[in-house]
């Protein structure tokens, strides 16, 4: 994307994600380490008025639930310059080097991956970016690493391990944002039926369901459900 075709960087209406307009458009985030690519992608360079540049690197819907999420229209990630995020199953860390860009300097990602595989290049990646903290441990067993995370505003998992971390360290009215892949759940029913299951369980976590949108034609059979936590015991009316 260097070079060639001019490119026009516009802000997207999530803060901290940008739109880069050029001959094809392509949802990007203002790279933390410029000049570093993390797993291949591409980077567009924009100069500002007084000749700065700025690094955007694209953000691929196919590789990251949550681009997807936001090019599939959800209305609200709260994953947001300035926000402290826990992001449960970092695998190598594709789609938490653009959650580190998205909240920026002043923001922080707590990366918790179970293998130690994938764990070594998320703390590879991590080195250029001091707001990413990784953490090697199983996401089942969040006791084992709750003295290296505060309180955080927002969670992003895949369901089941969201209401677990969200009793250790999601705020009251703290947001969730999970990925549910129905045929991971259960392949034998209508993705709609899974959805609405797990939806259920959440509630009962005193997770309460904001909003839901399917990924098509990103992935296939995965929805992904942002909500609040609320943990009172009154009755809200």
């Amino acid at each position: 994307m260097k070079g060639g075709a001019k490119v026009v960087v516009e802000g997207h209406r999530h803060a901290g994600i940008f739109i880069a307009r050029g001959k094809e458009d392509a949802l990007v985030t203002r790279n933390m380490a410029p000049g570093e690519s993390v797993y291949g992608e591409k980077r567009v360079s924009v100069e500002q008025e007084g000749g700065e540049k700025i690094e955007y690197r694209v953000w691929n819907p196919f590789r990251s639930k949550l681009a997807a999420a936001v090019l599939a229209g959800v209305d609200n990630i709260h994953i947001k310059p300035g926000a402290r995020v826990l992001y449960l199953g970092a695998a190598s860390g594709t789609s938490v080097s653009h959650v580190s860009d998205v909240v920026g300097p002043e923001g922080c990602v707590y990366a918790v991956e179970f293998s130690h595989r994938s764990g070594r290049d998320l703390v590879n990646m991590a080195k250029k970016r001091p707001n990413v903290i990784p953490i090697i441990e199983d996401a089942r067993h969040p006791q084992k690493y709750r003295m290296l995370v505060p309180m955080v505003d927002v969670v992003f998992a895949d369901a089941r391990i969201v209401g677990l971390n969200a009793q250790y360290f999601l705020k009251n009215g703290g947001f969730f944002v999970i990925s549910i892949k129905a045929s991971c759940i259960d392949s034998t029913a209508p993705p709609e039926a899974v959805f609405a299951r797990e939806v259920k369980k959440l509630q009962e976590q005193q997770l309460k369901p904001k909003e839901q949108v399917t990924l098509e034609p990103y992935e296939r059979d995965h929805a992904v459900v942002v909500g609040v936590y609320r943990p009172q015991k009154k009755k809200e009316q």
